[in-house]
């Protein structure tokens, strides 16, 4: 697993298109009513890394913290320091979220630190992206579009869930009171997207940047 050959998937001089390029968001912004009750951004172009190993491997463990400087999260949480995430998916894998551009150096990072480790790394990056959305209404919009309980007493900041949402599979995080973020699939995003402009119709939509 250590003989591994790594490539930089998105080098700084190609062009790379989010999921939602042409849905046209960036001509959206300031356009939506100053009352909205929810307003969307699509956080683009990040680095998207999932990072698979054994969280009872001390050896595993202390080589995530060495090279991300967090610790592994645990069942259902997520762990945010600004364009920075690390989320628990499953018993032995994590969703690594990174700034745009830094997803070669710090896959690298964590294969020097977990050398000899029982560990995958691999970047995702163009399969998905991530919508964050805010504003006093959000709570009702995920309500009526997933079969999650997303009531705070149920969903508190800090908790990350996969779930059906409209019809389709993504995973929400609540990162703060009035802030939540959906991780959609690219073959989802379109779908999302306008699924997300008809159930916030009631509330008022804007788009920011």
């Amino acid at each position: 697993m250590n003989n591994v050959n790594v490539f930089e998937q998105r080098p700084a001089d190609a062009y790379a298109e989010s999921p939602l390029h042409h849905a046209g968001l960036e001509g959206l912004i300031g356009k939506g009513p100053a009352s909205a009750g929810i307003k969307l951004r699509e956080k683009k172009l990040l680095g998207h890394l999932t990072l698979r190993g054994e969280p009872d491997d001390q050896a595993f463990a202390r080589g995530v913290q060495a090279a991300l400087g967090m610790a592994l999260p645990g069942a259902l949480e997520v762990i945010c320091e600004g364009d920075r995430s690390l989320q628990w998916l499953s018993a032995d894998e994590w969703l690594l979220i990174v700034p745009g551009g830094e997803e070669f150096t710090v896959e690298q990072k964590l294969r020097q630190a977990l050398a000899g480790v029982h560990h995958a790394v691999m970047n995702v990056s163009g399969g998905q992206t991530l919508l964050e959305l805010s504003g006093p209404n959000v709570g009702e919009l995920l309500m009526k579009s997933s079969v999650y309980d997303v009531h705070p007493g149920n969903f508190p900041v800090g908790k990350a869930v996969g779930t059906l949402f409209a019809k389709s599979q993504l995973v929400i995080r609540h990162t703060a009171p009035e802030t939540w973020e959906l991780v959609v699939r690219r073959s989802f995003a379109d779908y999302i997207w306008l699924w997300l402009q008809d159930a916030s119709a009631e509330y008022g939509l804007a788009v920011s940047r």
